[in-house]
């Protein structure tokens, strides 16, 4: 379940049918997962869960867990995404809070050990100083809650860039700390799977685990899923297994980490 900067909706609640619509399912469910079993895990019972999206766009995370139940609060600078969130809860019969505010804002927007879990996904590639605001993430967590990041995956970056033929720009993406291929890259920074370990852990996250996301995905042609009503489940399953497949995870376009702030006991 990444947000609307990366998809967004319950791969349970797509069909596989179109190739559009098997390769959005596959791009989303290990996520949603991922998170639902974690959900499980952390309500005591069937309690509702504090939910914070940080950077959620116009609910594509928030509102399907809305629809679970729980308490969301999406925390986005845009104001016509905020409004599209608002329709979109509304048109599924949910109450999502919308605050305006950016991720390094969440201290002056939540209070301390607030949220039972914290979704940053598609954010830190984008505020200026990733462990600031990470930190600030993990103050708005309650002690024993989970923060989800997804961000982009340098080593998936430079291989689609040689993948479309640009190889001089792969090579310097691989070089770049930030994971950059030039000036005119549109992605301000790109993680390798250690660089997103180091920045949870700096934050004071434990126990950090990471999946790939979008592993084969963005790389088969739409053809692929065309006269194959099997092919979208087929696709989903393959992403699944190659989310913590030692070799192919690397290569996924997107990097899921899932880590705890430490319980105050």
């Amino acid at each position: 379940m990444v947000n609307d900067k990366g998809g967004g909706t319950p791969a349970g609640s797509m069909s596989a049918s179109g190739p559009q619509r098997a390769a959005s399912t596959a791009r989303t469910a290990v996520v949603w997962d991922v998170l639902q079993n974690l959900l499980s895990g952390l309500a005591p019972g069937s309690a509702p869960l504090e939910i914070v999206d940080a950077g959620g766009g116009t609910g594509g995370a928030a509102v399907p867990l809305a629809e679970l139940g729980h308490n969301v609060t999406v925390v986005e600078p845009s104001p016509d995404s905020l409004a599209a969130l608002e329709r979109r809860a509304a048109d599924a019969g949910v109450r999502v809070r919308a605050l305006q505010g950016e991720a390094r804002e969440l201290t002056s927007l939540l209070p301390a050990d607030h949220a039972h879990l914290v979704l940053v996904h598609n954010v830190l590639e984008y505020v200026d100083d990733p462990y600031g605001a990470l930190g600030d993430i993990v103050a708005v967590t309650r002690p024993g809650g989970a923060v989800s990041l997804v961000v982009a995956n340098a080593v998936a970056g430079a291989l689609h860039r040689a993948l479309a033929g640009h190889v001089a720009d792969a090579r310097r993406l691989l070089a770049d700390p930030d994971g950059r291929w030039g000036e005119t890259d549109p992605m301000p920074r790109r993680f390798t799977a250690e660089q997103l370990v180091e920045v949870a852990e700096r934050a004071g996250l434990t126990d950090p685990e990471i999946r790939g996301v979008r592993v084969f995905a963005d790389l088969l042609p739409g053809r692929t899923f065309e006269g194959d009503p099997q092919a979208g489940r087929q696709l989903v399953e393959l992403e699944k297994a190659a989310a913590v497949h030692p070799a192919l995870s690397g290569i996924a376009t997107q990097l899921h980490l899932l880590a705890r702030k430490p319980d105050a006991h």
